[in-house]
């Protein structure tokens, strides 16, 4: 019971705080900011896998808030369900438009390697990349993330999640398998596609 009213509570603040952020309060803004703020930047980092773009994230995140507090909807759930959607689709987006780059090196990295784990890489189609490093396992993401898109080496990325060497040469090669395996699902399914619209 207690615990459903701080609940009624926690809502009755959160849309108060709205309503004055859309009158201009400053303070609203500042309250709904250290409020919310830890969430916001957790989630982005979770998926963007670096502090700095996580932060940029962050500031878009908020920026919207301060801009069209009146976006948020009652009836659809939760200010912090709310906020976690617009946290995902704003890092998402942020990836997306680094794609070619992470495409690139992707790539590049195949080439030099030569090796079964990295060639696959040169035929992953570009479209299929980020859904499928959504798919990851945490760790194995960020690893590969900080490794291809951020140019970090591997022991720069030990010591950035706090891991062994050989722990973070495992997530990479682990990640790249995985990686490997969705890949020839996306096929399967495209095959499985063709042939009921064959069938069809």
């Amino acid at each position: 019971m207690c615990r459903e009213v701080g609940k009624m509570e926690d809502r009755r603040e959160d849309m108060e705080l709205l309503e004055k952020i859309a009158e201009g309060s400053r303070a609203a803004f500042d309250r709904f900011y250290e409020k919310y703020a830890p969430m916001v930047y957790h989630i982005a980092l979770r998926i963007v896998g670096n502090e700095v773009e996580a932060e940029d994230v962050s500031h878009d995140v908020f920026l919207e808030i301060l801009q069209k507090p009146h976006q948020f909807d009652p009836k659809r759930g939760s200010v912090q369900a709310f906020l976690a959607v617009k946290t995902k689709s704003r890092s998402l987006d942020r990836l997306r438009k680094k794609r070619d780059l992470l495409v690139s090196r992707l790539e590049e990295a195949a080439l030099k390697e030569k090796g079964a784990e990295f060639y696959f890489l040169r035929q992953l189609e570009q479209l299929v990349i980020l859904d499928a490093l959504a798919h990851l396992p945490e760790e194995q993401r960020q690893a590969i993330i900080h490794f291809y898109f951020h140019g970090e080496t591997q022991r720069e990325i030990a010591a950035a999640m706090n891991k062994p060497l050989g722990s973070v040469k495992s997530l990479i090669r682990y990640g790249l398998r995985n990686l490997r395996k969705q890949k020839e699902l996306f096929h399967w399914m495209e095959a499985g596609r063709g042939e009921e619209q064959h069938e069809a």
